[in-house]
């Protein structure tokens, strides 16, 4: 009993440190990254009111227009809803929809979406980016291993904030969502790649993990030293549900929340949120969006 409120005692005094320390320092270094699965386009069951993204464009954007990020993590883009998001957002910068596995397309869903990064154009100077698909082969576009249901991939920018000249990077990811096997060897080539970096080097991960904070995938990030940006600042438990198939609060199978951003190295956390809000009556997606503001140190 002792050994537990010894522990519970450690990870509160951790998020108010982390908390603390955002609230301390310049707020003009502050930043913020928000990370939104805004739903592939052109589903057959999607054809009814309030989910088509003809109709739920508007919404998606105003969601995250109204938080006026520096960074935008976004996944499941198709080419209507990448076009779209790059004419609404042109004052930023967009990576990570082209490759080989989308150019014999030019509409429609074939069972790939991308992660796609946008940074601020004012805020950040590129300094360089990439891609891997979550495979065996992970230089090969759309390959797939360990009985996952999609090809997966993770996009990431290396960006210079020009108020500090500090570097820092930012990954996009989305993990299957049938294979649990698919999801915790996925999270394993995520990790190991972001282990080349020193550890005090500054990363953040966003994206739709499928996975829950008990789950392997998050208990694996953990042990590689990635912290939850939302339990730095709220503290550790279930935050609530971030999926929720357009419904809402009215969702009926309420299990756990999917959607993060986790951060390693020299970063503080100061605030973040769950936004479960409507826009003109219109859920942006079938999955709240997370955003979280934070500093380079």
């Amino acid at each position: 009993m002792l050994i537990l409120c010894f522990a519970g005692c450690v990870a509160a005094c951790k998020a108010e440190s982390a908390a603390a320390g955002g609230k301390g320092a310049d707020k003009s270094q502050s930043a913020r990254v928000i990370t939104c699965n805004v739903r592939v386009t052109g589903l057959p069951e999607d054809e009814v009111p309030g989910r088509k993204w003809e109709e739920r464009r508007t919404a998606c954007v105003g969601m995250i227009r109204a938080q006026n990020p520096d960074i935008i993590c976004s996944q499941e883009v198709m080419y209507d809803s990448y076009e779209y998001m790059k004419e609404q957002f042109s004052d930023y910068f967009a990576f990570g929809f082209a490759g080989p596995e989308m150019d014999p397309y030019t509409e429609g869903y074939h069972y790939i979406a991308k992660n796609v990064i946008f940074f601020s154009r004012a805020r950040y100077e590129f300094i360089s980016a990439g891609g891997y698909w979550l495979s065996e082969e992970p230089l090969i576009a759309g390959s797939m291993s360990w009985n996952t249901m999609r090809a997966r991939h993770c996009n990431w920018v290396r960006l210079m904030d020009k108020k500090t000249g500090r570097q820092f990077r930012v990954l996009d990811v989305h993990l299957d969502h049938k294979s649990d096997e698919a999801r915790k060897e996925q999270m394993k080539v995520i990790i190991a790649e972001c282990a080349q970096y020193a550890e005090d080097f500054p990363q953040i991960l966003c994206g739709d993990f499928n996975s829950g904070i008990t789950h392997a995938p998050i208990g694996a990030l953990r042990e590689a030293g990635w912290l939850d940006m939302y339990e730095q600042v709220h503290g550790p438990g279930e935050a609530g549900f971030t999926g929720h198939a357009f419904l809402g609060e009215d969702f009926k199978k309420r299990s756990n929340r999917i959607d993060f951003i986790f951060m390693r190295g020299a970063i503080t956390a100061s605030n973040a949120e769950i936004l479960r809000d409507k826009i003109n009556g219109i859920y942006p997606s079938d999955h709240y969006f997370v955003m979280a503001d934070f500093i380079i140190q």
